[in-house]
C-alpha cells in the first residue's frame, strides 16, 4: 500500500547554483550523483521524516527524457513520487482498480563516493499523477541519514503538496485507483473562489488536487496554461515561524515553510 509521499522533483538549469541557493535558504544539500545513462544529475535536501527535495539538471540534452520538455519551460516543481510498499504489489492492485500505468521500470545513479544505488519506477500516462519509487538497494544509500536531515532553517518535512489539474474529476478517479483510498472535500480558504479541489491524506502529508473552477486569470490558471498538469505549491514544515521562501533562491519552486 502506498503510504507516504517520496520526493519532490525541482528542475534546475544549473545544479551548482541551485546547491548554493538552497543552501542561502536554510536548507542542508546533499550531493546526489550522476543518473544512469548521464543525462541528469541532482542533489537532496533530506528531511527528518524521510522524505526529500531532488533537484535535478539536465547535463546533456536529452528529447527522450521524460522530463526533458520541462527545460525549455524554465525551472521549478515538475513531478513527485510516492514510496510504495512493495512496487509490483502496489502496481498489479492499481491496474486491478483500473488505473493504466506501467512498470517497474530501473533506476539508478552513481554517488560522487562511487557508491552505485539502485530503485524501481512505476509511472502512469497522464501528468496530473505522480509515479512510484521503490528502492532496491538500502534505502538509506538512496536516502541517507544523519546530519544530512538536519536544517539550519528549521525544516523537519513536508506537510502537504498541491497539484494543478485540468479536470478534477478524472484526476479524482485516478487518484482514487493508484492509492485506494477516498478524497475528501477540498479546504478552500486559502484558495480564491475560482479553484475547487480534493484532498488525498497520507500517513503524514496531504496531496491537494486544485482545478480553476473557471477561465479567471489566476496563478493556477496560468500554470496550467503554460506547464500543464502537476505539482504547483509545496508546503514545509518547521520549527521556525511561517515564511514563503524567496522564488529565485528557490529556482522557481513555490514553498511555504508551516510552523509545528
Amino acid at each position: 500500500m502506498i503510504r507516504a509521499i517520496d520526493h519532490i522533483v525541482i528542475l534546475v538549469h544549473d545544479l551548482a547554483a541551485a546547491v548554493a541557493d538552497y543552501t542561502a535558504l536554510g536548507f542542508t544539500v546533499t550531493p546526489g550523483g550522476e543518473h544512469t545513462g548521464g543525462a541528469t544529475h541532482n542533489a537532496l535536501v533530506i528531511f527528518a521524516d524521510d522524505t526529500y527535495l531532488e533537484l535535478i539538471a539536465f547535463r546533456r540534452p536529452a528529447p527522450e527524457h521524460h522530463w526533458y520538455r520541462y527545460s525549455a519551460l524554465g525551472e521549478g516543481l515538475i513531478d513527485f513520487a510516492l514510496l510504495p510498499t512493495t512496487i509490483e504489489a502496489d502496481l498489479a492492485a492499481a491496474r486491478e482498480r483500473g488505473l493504466a500505468i506501467e512498470g517497474p521500470f530501473p533506476g539508478g545513479r552513481l554517488r560522487p563516493d562511487g557508491q552505485q544505488v539502485a530503485w524501481q519506477t512505476g509511472r502512469a500516462q497522464t501528468s496530473d499523477l505522480p509515479f512510484l519509487c521503490g528502492d532496491v538497494t538500502p534505502r538509506s544509500l538512496r536516502v541517507p541519514e544523519g546530519t544530512a536531515r538536519a536544517h539550519a532553517n528549521g525544516v523537519t518535512g513536508i506537510v502537504g503538496l498541491m497539484v494543478a489539474v485540468a479536470d478534477l474529476g478524472a484526476s479524482v478517479s485516478r487518484y482514487r485507483a493508484l492509492l485506494g483510498i477516498a478524497e475528501r472535500e477540498g479546504d478552500s480558504s486559502d484558495l480564491s473562489a475560482a479553484e475547487r479541489t480534493a484532498v488525498f491524506a497520507l500517513d503524514s502529508a496531504t496531496i491537494t488536487l486544485a482545478m480553476p473552477a473557471d477561465t479567471s486569470n489566476s496563478a493556477l490558471s496560468a500554470r496550467l496554461a503554460s506547464r500543464g498538469e502537476g505539482p504547483f505549491a509545496l508546503a514545509l514544515r518547521g520549527r521556525n515561524q511561517h515564511r514563503t521562501f524567496d522564488l529565485g533562491l528557490s529556482h522557481g519552486a513555490p514553498i511555504d515553510l508551516v510552523a509545528e
